[in-house]
């Protein structure tokens, strides 16, 4: 299974957790939370947020140790 980017999957778990906070259920005021949920499942292979949510943060954790620092050549 391709991964997401580190960068567009912390935006979009920030974002999801943002609006979430402020009280924007599924069913909520800001229509932007389904499409979050949607795109975090599929991003991550699950069918529920929560799990989707879980891993996301899972991979956010070792994201670090997969790619080499910001303007630190690659190995070739």
């Amino acid at each position: 299974m391709l991964k997401p980017h580190p960068t567009v999957l912390r935006r979009l778990v920030e974002e999801y957790e943002t609006l979430t906070a402020a009280g924007s259920g599924p069913a909520g005021p800001d229509p932007r939370i389904g499409d979050l949920a949607y795109t975090l499942c599929v991003s991550t292979g699950t069918r529920d947020v929560r799990h989707a949510l879980i891993i996301a943060h899972g991979w956010l954790g070792t994201a670090g140790q997969d790619a080499p620092a910001a303007g630190t050549p690659a190995a070739v």
